[in-house]
């Protein structure tokens, strides 16, 4: 993550253990859990454990949640996470709208800002909107921040493809202009705040696979302005060797399709925000559920997570239909096991709030340095 002089004043998390036990805080909420548990998931000494919580209480990241009976001896002292230790902005970027958040460490919004965009404006203009849509959700939050941490940084969640690592945009279907943009270095000049960018879908993968129920491997399938993917596969988040995994919408299914905004003919795209546009919901769910079953058959992935402004407006029909199309395709030689198909409610909320966790993460230590060659957010 690009980091400027100014912004986290949060102490640097010293080891991957702590990292461990900050993440265990986390998932536990606000019950909290012991230090003999945490001695107990992670296979640290008890003296390890309380050297390690006792810094983090000193940074303020940790604090005491009352007492727990004891089988013997004295109660246990049970510790939590404090969320208002730090903040992190989550900004989406779309074709026509923008999302703002603040998020505390538990992921809680504090506040949040959506407005109309143009991305196909010049740069500069573009960046002087995230910019004041950055410190409007921050100012906005000011109450709640003040009585904590810092804002930690920005997480930017733009349309791919993307150099994630470098913060560079390359050329967005339908806006050819931003291919080279070093769209993170400027916006944390902008900001004075460290900002990490990555696509809309990944983005919003990374914050469903921390915060919602279950594990596994899936496919988000965000349906909005365009039509995109985000991979969690063998616990992580798959962004590709050249962090060009997830283009969904550009897979052609019809050879001698309409022309797609990528050059294209026949992407899934195309087929299905034309479908969208005339008012057929059950085509748009019938050639979304025929990319989503190409999915599950080539990855045999445990289930599909729908989202989108889109699918928000009329859900029912899109999960009925995507489920239709993975089931029929089962019935002819697909997984033995019926795929689940959910929808991520928000819209395109879930996108703006999976991009702060592209901050916090990190501080959980959920996410491979972009610099390692890892291959994404580990998520397990």
């Amino acid at each position: 993550m690009n980091r400027s002089k100014s912004g986290a004043n949060l102490p640097t998390l010293r080891s991957h253990n702590a990292a461990l036990l900050l993440d265990l805080l986390r998932v536990a909420g606000e019950p909290g859990i012991s230090r003999l548990e945490l001695a107990e998931r992670t296979g640290l000494t008890p003296q390890a454990v309380s050297k390690i919580t006792a810094r983090l209480r000193a940074d303020g990241l940790a604090a005491e949640a009352g007492h727990r009976a004891s089988t013997g001896g004295k109660p246990r002292t049970v510790l939590r996470l404090v969320p208002d230790a730090g903040y992190a902005v989550g900004l989406h970027l779309d074709r026509d709208e923008l999302t703002v958040v603040l998020v505390d460490l538990a992921g809680a919004v504090a506040a949040s800002r959506t407005a109309p965009l143009d991305f196909g404006a010049p740069a500069d203009e573009v960046l002087t909107t995230a910019a004041d849509a950055v410190a409007a959700v921050r100012g906005a939050g000011a109450g709640t921040a003040e009585r904590g941490g810092d804002v930690l940084g920005v997480g930017v969640a733009v349309p791919g493809p993307l150099d994630h690592r470098g913060g560079v945009l390359h050329r967005v279907t339908g806006f050819p202009q931003w291919d080279g943009y070093p769209l993170r270095d400027a916006l944390a000049a902008r900001t004075g705040l460290p900002v990490v960018v990555d696509k809309d879908t990944n983005a919003a993968a990374l914050g469903l696979a921390l915060h919602a129920a279950g594990t596994g491997d899936f496919a988000y399938l965000h349906l909005g302005t365009g039509l995109g993917a985000g991979l969690v596969l063998g616990g992580a988040l798959h962004r590709g060797v050249r962090t060009g995994a997830g283009e969904f919408g550009h897979q052609t299914v019809q050879l001698d399709g309409p022309v797609c905004g990528c050059g294209g003919r026949g992407c899934i795209e195309a087929l299905c925000l034309a479908a969208v546009a005339r008012g057929d919901v059950a085509e748009a769910a019938r050639v979304l559920g025929t990319g989503a079953a190409n999915l599950v058959g080539l990855l045999d992935i445990d289930r599909v997570v729908l989202g989108g402004r889109t699918v928000a407006a009329d859900p029912e029909p899109y999960v009925r239909g995507v489920r239709a199309v993975i089931d029929e395709r089962a019935r002819r030689g697909g997984p033995d096991t019926p795929v689940p198909v959910t929808v991520a409610r928000g819209g395109d909320r879930p996108v703006a709030e999976g991009a702060a966790q592209l901050v916090l993460a990190p501080l959980f230590g959920r996410v491979g340095s972009a610099d390692t060659g890892e291959r994404g957010a580990r998520l397990g």
